[in-house]
């Protein structure tokens, strides 16, 4: 407790003032909780002065709720930067909003094995034997109309939990993604394909991200795409990830919201996408004093990069919505540059389709240590 009222105090974040009249004021209490290892042993007692407020009532106390969220990929560049941060006086950084942080001598490891291994006592995959990829090539995923019914409530937790699971493990990304579109009304081959997942994570728990100290801490995206890969609506999915240095701390996997009439079109918008993370991050270096200017975002497609640098080609562009045409802008200014990369040698392609053993290790050994 004293602990904490001291971070108070170092901190210098709050003011004593004139209690308001007419005003409800909050009250506060205390809440202890025991910090545990991966292990589960108690490391540490913890105690958090927070306000009570479950003693308000909408329309009465309060109209609007505001609540600071810590996005995962502000946390992972935290993680990744060569600095120091001044913290509470707890000792070294080992668990930090779910994750497990091991700081070493030459960089600094995080993952979530612990809650990988409680993954698989929930949900009974103890004796399951391990697969060596999440998902197979041959798998094309769709409502399955025809299919057995299985327990919604059971399968979005399976979703919810592999959801949490891809803070760390970008190889899981996309199809875990790919299962969770069908959670309104989930059969058993939608179950079965969300279990192997469990199968693969069970042969590679102690899987995460390595940052080394070493290094630069350039910005740099990859964007890729599959063209019509949605079976039910024939969407296309953008795959995107961002690294600094050789530190990959940015990644998403997502269903376009239009459909595409070309392969261009897709990685197009695809790259609008990155573009968007990229200009998001750009700011967030400036805290480590790290300015970003004519970020390279790595495609695989000649003609997205036509249409960013050709003007002519507008024409031609009309139907894609607007708000992918914010990248060509971005292009003009110098903010990011669009380069080429073979399709082999593309980081994001994991993002975007299953893929057969050989190329998943791959670049999973590239994008995981």
């Amino acid at each position: 407790m004293r602990e904490e009222l001291n971070q108070f105090e170092r901190n210098n974040v709050w003011d004593l003032v004139q209690r308001p009249t007419h005003q409800n004021v909050i009250g506060t209490k205390w809440v202890f909780r025991n910090k545990m290892n991966e292990e589960g042993s108690v490391v540490r007692n913890k105690a958090r002065l927070v306000a009570k407020g479950y003693c308000q009532e909408e329309g009465i106390d309060f109209d609007e709720t505001f609540s600071p969220v810590a996005r995962l990929e502000a946390i992972r560049m935290f993680l990744a930067y060569q600095g120091k941060f001044e913290m509470s006086m707890m000792g070294e950084l080992t668990f930090f909003l779910g994750l497990q942080v091991k700081q070493l001598k030459d960089g600094t490891f995080i993952s979530q094995t612990k809650y990988t291994r409680d993954l698989m006592k929930k949900f009974g995959m103890e004796e399951k034997s391990s697969v060596k990829i999440p998902m197979n090539t041959s798998v094309k995923m769709d409502m399955d109309a025809d299919g057995k019914s299985v327990d919604q409530t059971r399968y979005r937790a399976l979703i919810g939990s592999l959801l949490y699971l891809t803070a760390t493990r970008p190889d899981n990304t996309f199809v875990v993604g790919v299962c969770a579109r069908f959670q309104s009304a989930p059969k058993e081959s939608h179950l079965t394909a969300a279990k192997r997942i469990l199968r693969y994570l069970k042969g590679c728990q102690e899987v995460g991200l390595w940052y080394p100290k070493e290094g630069g801490f350039k910005l740099i995206g990859y964007s890729d795409s599959e063209y019509g890969g949605c079976r039910v609506d024939r969407k296309s999915t953008s795959g995107t990830c961002q690294m600094l240095g050789n530190r990959l701390v940015s990644w998403f996997s997502k269903k376009q919201n239009s459909i595409a009439t070309s392969t261009a079109e897709a990685e197009y918008i695809a790259a609008g996408s990155c573009c968007a993370q990229v200009l998001w991050m750009r700011p967030q270096l400036r805290d480590y004093e790290i300015e970003e200017r004519e970020i390279p975002i790595i495609c695989d497609n000649t003609s997205t990069i036509a249409i960013t640098q050709n003007p002519v080609l507008h024409s031609r562009t009309k139907h894609i919505d607007v708000r992918y045409h914010f990248i060509r802008d971005h292009v003009e200014k110098k903010d990011i540059t669009l380069e080429y990369i073979s399709t082999d040698k593309q980081l994001a392609d994991i993002f975007t389709k299953p893929l057969c053993e050989s190329r998943f290790e791959e670049l999973g050994l590239m994008e995981l240590s």
